[in-house]
């Protein structure tokens, strides 16, 4: 289907080398910044349950 054209074959290097260097910076990034924890019903609720057990 293609042939062994080079430059074709360092075109696709080159975008799949930019597309792993992109995501490891992405990475860097989040593990960079703080942790933020979403606040889901769940989460609230199980804070909920923790301020009325320490006002018994």
């Amino acid at each position: 289907m293609f042939g062994n054209d080079a430059s074709f074959l360092l075109t696709i290097h080159r975008t799949h080398a930019s597309e792993l260097q992109a995501d490891a910076a992405a990475d860097r990034l989040a593990r960079s910044l703080p942790r933020r924890h979403s606040r889901g019903w769940l989460s609230r609720r199980q804070h909920a349950g923790r301020v009325t057990d320490t006002r018994r």
